[in-house]
């Protein structure tokens, strides 16, 4: 067991004292000392997995919004993450949405945030990124617009410009529910251009940097087809399904009313869904990375069926702590025998149509 981990068994009672906001950031200074080690934990030899480029130990991600500023991603690597994703990042510092913004749902083992993008700007994280000094490790920049930008699509092609040359891969965020009209760029009309554009900023680095696509939960089936056309013919690298949802299954916590994004537990049938369906809708031609309620290694295995090469985790590290991120890759490792599969691979997809019209199983 890691320091980091016996530290959050014992503080566990401690942080969920606190609001979430202070307890996050207590994590994250803790994470800065070192207290996560720096010997990073080893992966089953069958979770490794090669996708637009990169060779992934495992399939298992942090999500951003975890590491908004770049500040732990070396300390998060090395707990055992597969790669990990820094952001969202806008070109310039923004404050975010007034406190209270973000809420611990215990009895839904669930989270609703409406941070608004509040991060340090590109200049910053590409500080801290640089003095990585090219460590191993898969590194993605999640890229975003500021507020009150009068562009928005310039400042995603900022984003490209600024991270070339230290990013892993690239996720652009159209789909965060607490940026007024953000989500409006899942729309084809929009949603064409602003890709356009960006491959063209990506073709002018030195670097061809990896880009994906995040996209929401809560697309209707018409809008999803016509976002799955835009990523098709090499728009996109791979798409993550899904960001927190406006959505509200029934909850039982009394913050369940607070309006933002709602995160964890709750997302995983809805997000699973939208994933398997996304898988049918471009033939698995696109990588998929499956986020969203993943909680144990039963739910990551039903994601990888759904469609998923990849998955990203954040909510219920909050509730179960880094002992979880061992939990499923162990998990996943005996599916793959029990399965008498050769690789991860051979699982994805295997149930797309199945989960594609019916709730998931998996909880």
């Amino acid at each position: 067991m890691s320091l980091f981990n016996f530290g959050f068994k014992v503080t566990r009672p401690l942080l969920h004292c606190m609001d979430a906001e202070t307890a996050h950031s207590l994590t994250i200074k803790a994470l800065k000392t070192g207290l996560g080690g720096s010997a990073k934990i080893s992966s089953p030899a069958n979770l490794a997995i090669s996708h637009f480029g990169l060779n992934f130990q495992n399939p298992l991600g942090l999500a951003a919004g975890f590491d908004k500023n770049a500040k732990v991603p070396d300390a998060m690597l090395a707990l055992g993450f597969g790669f990990v994703e820094a952001g969202t990042v806008t070109p310039r510092p923004q404050a975010g949405n007034p406190r209270p913004r973000l809420f611990r749902l215990s009895e839904d083992q669930a989270v609703i945030n409406r941070m608004g993008f509040n991060n340090e700007g590109h200049a910053a994280v590409l500080q801290r990124l640089q003095r990585r000094n090219h460590k191993s490790g898969i590194v993605g920049v999640n890229i975003g617009a500021n507020k009150d930008s009068a562009d928005r699509v310039s400042d995603y092609v900022a984003g490209i410009t600024a991270f070339s040359d230290v990013a892993s891969y690239f996720t652009v965020n159209i789909s965060s529910p607490n940026t007024p009209g953000l989500r409006n760029l899942q729309s084809a009309q929009e949603l064409r251009p602003l890709l356009q554009r960006l491959n063209e900023a990506r073709q002018a680095q030195k670097r061809q940097v990896p880009m994906l696509l995040k996209i929401a939960p809560d697309l209707q089936a018409d809008e999803m087809q016509a976002v799955a056309e835009c990523c098709m013919n090499s728009a996109v690298d791979g798409v993550i399904i899904s960001n927190t949802t406006i959505s509200r299954p029934a909850l039982r916590s009394k913050s369940a009313d607070e309006s933002g994004g709602l995160s964890g537990l709750p997302l995983f049938d809805l997000s699973t869904r939208q994933l398997a369906k996304f898988y049918v809708m471009t033939g698995g031609k696109i990588p998929l990375v499956g986020a969203g309620g993943i909680s144990n290694a039963d739910q990551a295995w039903t994601k990888i069926c759904a469609g998923a090469s990849l998955l990203q985790i954040y909510s219920a590290l909050v509730f179960q702590g880094p002992a979880l991120l061992q939990e499923i890759l162990h998990g996943l490792s005996r599916k793959i025998s029990e399965n008498k599969m050769m690789n991860l691979s051979a699982a994805v997809g295997c149930e797309a149509q199945k989960l594609a019209h019916q709730s998931p199983v998996g909880k």
